[in-house]
């Protein structure tokens, strides 16, 4: 008889990690589950050193080369119902599967269920990453998180569990020229799938320096900023509406950028800061946040990214009548 969960743990030399990540899975409260370490060709040994005396465990080579080949090579073999991603370096906590069957159970029309994270780094959780953990822990229900999709990922790609069917439909993981991870969210997202999570933290998600994120460059913030537009501009964005973009400064003018490779064209940009106001960037006037008062049609792109920037955004907007979603969004 089959698992209910498939859980896929594609490695590269996983080191001193590897071992723990396993053990939080074989752990799990709920025990009808199969776990394919997926070893896509890792040199460090410590695949080989894993203790495999649980039957629930399989150890597979990837067909191919790089993470996604890699986490494809385990979908293909999964028998579950549904299919849960961990990652080599994380720890599960015992009732991290349960509790997001018991979610998907209560919430049927949920296609993807992540999971609320504590961020493990040296010297604690601080600056950028306390803010980070904490937008991350307020993603939560399919509405919110399909409204602050193009601001980040607010599915930690560890913590994933899918119905497997659903996953097989979208093909698994692509290989883009961005992260993997965020693109097989967005395509969910294109596609009508709604995402969500229960409360509460179910993954300890470690943050290092040898993380892939950290060392591969298509996890560099312009290649998010180009993920985000390429499919706000085929599945988002309003074709008949102005666009304009709050933000003149780097974050702001990568987009135009990017939305002008997309075939979408920026009319303006929004601007608080009196030095830019009255100028041009990218040949497009830099106007005063007012306005919008004479844009009734706009549909907005805020591209700022600085700490307490979006609460601002929001209650301004909220002032004019416009609707996140509906007349404005978040990418940065």
């Amino acid at each position: 008889m089959p698992p209910r969960v498939s859980v896929v743990l594609p490695v590269r030399d996983g080191g001193r990690w590897l071992g723990a990540a396993v053990a939080s899975i074989l752990g799990q409260t709920l025990t009808d589950l199969e776990l394919l370490v997926v070893d896509d060709h890792s040199r460090d040994g410590a695949v080989a050193r894993l203790d495999r005396d649980d039957r629930r465990l399989r150890v597979v080579a990837s067909d191919g080369a790089g993470v996604s080949a890699a986490f494809n090579t385990g979908l293909a073999q999964a028998r579950g119902a549904f299919v849960a991603r961990m990652d080599a370096d994380d720890i599960a906590l015992p009732q991290r599967l349960a509790r997001q069957l018991e979610y998907l159970a209560a919430n049927p029309g949920v296609a993807i269920c992540g999971a609320c994270v504590e961020i493990l780094a040296d010297g604690g959780v601080q600056g950028g990453n306390r803010r980070y953990q904490d937008w991350l822990n307020a993603c939560r229900d399919p509405a919110t998180i399909r409204r602050e999709l193009f601001i980040e990922s607010p599915i930690p790609n560890p913590t994933a569990l899918f119905r497997a069917d659903a996953l097989r439909a979208l093909g698994g993981y692509a290989d883009p020229d961005w992260p993997e991870d965020y693109d097989l969210f967005l395509r969910a997202d294109a596609a009508g799938l709604a995402m969500g999570k229960p409360d509460g933290v179910l993954l300890h998600w470690r943050e290092h320096a040898d993380r892939l994120t950290r060392t591969d460059r298509r996890y560099d913030r312009d290649r998010f900023q180009a993920a985000k537009l390429h499919y706000l501009v085929r599945h988002r964005l309003p074709a008949d509406r102005p666009l304009i973009v709050w933000g003149a400064g780097p974050t702001g003018r990568l987009s135009h950028d990017l939305l002008q490779a997309e075939g979408a064209a920026v009319a303006g940009f929004l601007e608080v800061h009196p030095r830019r106001i009255g100028g041009r960037k990218r040949g497009r006037p830099v106007w005063p946040i007012e306005r919008l008062r004479h844009e009734p049609s706009a549909f907005v792109l805020a591209a700022v990214g600085a700490a307490g920037a979006r609460p601002r955004i929001r209650a301004y907007m909220r002032r004019l009548g416009r609707s996140e979603g509906e007349d404005y969004l978040f990418v940065a």
